[in-house]
């Protein structure tokens, strides 16, 4: 198989991921196990002989620091990046910050699966003095304000991170680089709509593990030739099994019939 043009892969675990908060715009730090499945990222891609000319990832601190970290491994800390709040994870409005088992309480079991799962519906939007709204964050001032979520379905981030897509992402690939793009669960998820022709009703059903690098080979018109999970979870759980395997047939040799 030849080598992936595109690789992309979700930023590692946070403090709010094992709280089951709804991170969104909020700008959480990678916890420890994020930091290890950030390296176990790195070193897969090394050991598959995979290196990029170009990145692009989020202005959110977990993805920036699972590059980083990707890169490190690598040794390519040099390698251009291009930070954007297009490959920001989508905007959870009125939910953001709260647990899965909150916004439940708050607005009901079946509302909260439509919002969280349905393709087009979008939460409630916080208001603009609401700490919440990305206008409130310095790093965001130099945006106009129609283009700063106050709450987002999985069809507006869509709408959101295409342009990167099409502007920079695109173009990259076209000219002979190697991408690796670093983002977040849906940005990850609608990125991958695009590529692989995914449904609005199944798009929902994808899950998207953080530290699990997606492979792609891409012709000239960016059709996927081929895809493959790079899962460094996956890879251990195949050697777990592998010398599981060997032990039992060690095992039955020395058995006397």
């Amino acid at each position: 198989m030849a080598k992936a043009n595109l690789v992309i892969v979700r930023h590692g675990r946070s403090e709010w991921n094992n709280d089951r908060r709804m991170t969104g715009w909020s700008d959480v730090m990678l916890n420890e196990r994020g930091r290890k499945e950030a390296r176990a990222v790195g070193r897969i891609l090394r050991g598959a002989d995979y290196s990029f000319d170009l990145a692009f990832t989020s202005w959110l601190q977990r993805a920036e620091e699972t590059l980083a970290i990707v890169l490190a491994e690598l040794g390519q800390e040099d390698l251009p990046v291009q930070r954007t709040w297009r490959l920001n994870e989508r905007h959870y409005g009125a939910m953001q910050g709260m647990s899965r088992d909150e916004a439940k309480q708050v607005f009901g079991l079946e509302q909260f699966n439509a919002w969280q799962l349905g393709y087009a519906d979008r939460p409630p939007a916080v208001p603009e003095d609401d700490s919440r709204y990305p206008g409130n964050d310095p790093r965001y001032a130099e945006l106009p304000p129609s283009a700063l979520p106050r709450a987002e379905s999985m069809q507006d981030t869509l709408q959101r991170v295409m342009p990167c897509w099409e502007k920079d992402i695109a173009p990259a690939l076209q000219s002979g680089k190697r991408v690796l793009v670093v983002a977040h669960k849906t940005t990850v998820r609608v990125l991958r709509k695009q590529l692989e022709g995914i449904s609005d009703e199944a798009i929902s059903e994808l899950f998207i593990k953080t530290g699990a690098p997606m492979a792609y080979g891409l012709d000239s018109h960016l059709n996927v030739q081929w895809q493959k999970s790079l899962d460094p979870a996956g890879r251990v759980k195949r050697l777990t099994q592998r010398a599981m395997d060997i032990l039992t047939e060690r095992t039955s040799a020395m058995k006397v019939p």
